[in-house]
């Protein structure tokens, strides 16, 4: 079997694996205090331009979006997101969970548009009945999106102009950051990311770490007592040099960028093959995630063979189905899955 089932099937990269057995015996403090974390947290913020940012190593995307979002809201608050994103499909109602419900607006290809957001709010407080009411307390986007969709520079910063307006800090989830950032149809960096979000995570899990995220917080705005947030989450880990470490690494020598580069272009190798051979895109993605449109009977058959997404229903004789690249995806499992095509 072939997979195209996720980008976090592999463990790691080598050369994280190395940087964690070079320095596996050598001692070092714990909870994030250690020089692994100085030095990463160093590099990260050289490399968005940032010097007053605010780093924090995690371990999971779930658990990074589940901490960051109980941190930043008052109680009274919930967290407005596209209805296709992750925190409201796909994380098993975690948010909900920290008593902070998900506030959902309608999206286009995937992505929260501001004029959306601004009527929501608007709206909200025009009511005579809003003290009633979960309060809008922040705006979470992806990037990219669900479908592997990217905003554009003026996107985002028509949603960073919204949420400055009514004070509510922009977040957003780089689950598959490097994913986005390296797509030819991407007009920003990891800087503009840096200018525009108030918070963001640089994901490591699906871009070669063994796991971890990093959190930065860009604008003096890490909540106060944070780590305390991260510990009664139960996220904070004795020995936090294994997160650090592995972004120490991928933040040498442009790591995190060039294998990103390789999962799209292996991508848009996959998406240009299917196309060649007469299948549906169901939605145009310049990332690493590809959407195509299938018999049902075509999907039974090559389910035998190669592992994928059954992503949803599209109509009673076709599924929408999902292949996903990742830092290691070898081209010739591109070429096989496109001869079993």
């Amino acid at each position: 079997m072939i997979s195209f089932l996720n980008d976090y099937s592999e463990g790691a990269h080598p050369k994280v694996l190395q940087r964690l057995v070079d320095t596996n015996l050598q001692q070092a403090t714990g909870y994030g205090t250690d020089n692994f974390t100085t030095e990463a947290t160093a590099k990260i913020k050289d490399a968005i331009d940032c010097p007053q940012a605010k780093v924090c190593f995690l371990t999971g995307g779930t658990q990074t979006n589940q901490i960051v979002i109980d941190a930043l809201l008052q109680s009274y608050q919930g967290v407005i997101a596209v209805d296709s994103g992750h925190i409201n499909l796909h994380e098993a109602g975690a948010i909900e969970f920290t008593g902070h419900k998900v506030l959902t607006l309608p999206g286009k290809a995937g992505k929260l548009q501001a004029q959306t957001v601004a009527d929501y709010v608007q709206n909200f407080y025009e009511d005579d009945s809003y003290q009633q009411m979960v309060f809008p307390g922040m705006v979470y986007i992806s990037y990219p999106t669900e479908y592997g969709t990217l905003y554009s520079k003026q996107e985002l910063t028509d949603l960073a102009t919204v949420c400055r307006k009514y004070h509510m800090p922009l977040y957003i989830d780089g689950a598959r950051l490097g994913y986005g950032l390296m797509s030819a149809a991407a007009d920003m960096t990891i800087k503009d990311i840096a200018q525009l979000a108030d918070v963001f995570y640089i994901g490591g899990t699906k871009i070669g770490a063994l796991c971890g995220e990093a959190v930065v917080f860009t604008k003096n705005n890490e909540p106060e007592q944070f780590y305390s947030f991260v510990k009664r989450h139960g996220a904070l880990l004795a020995k936090g040099r294994l997160n650090s470490l592995q972004f120490l690494e991928l933040f040498t020598n442009n790591l995190y960028f060039d294998i990103s580069q390789h999962a799209v272009a292996m991508a848009l190798k996959l998406k240009q093959g299917f196309l060649d051979k007469g299948y549906q895109l169901y939605i145009d993605s310049p990332t690493n995630q590809q959407f195509f449109i299938m018999d049902n009977q075509k999907v039974q058959e090559l389910s035998q063979q190669v592992l994928f997404t059954r992503w949803e229903k599209y109509n009673e004789n076709q599924t929408i189905i999902r292949f996903v690249t990742s830092w290691a995806t070898p081209e010739k499992d591109i070429d096989q899955l496109l001869a079993l095509i």
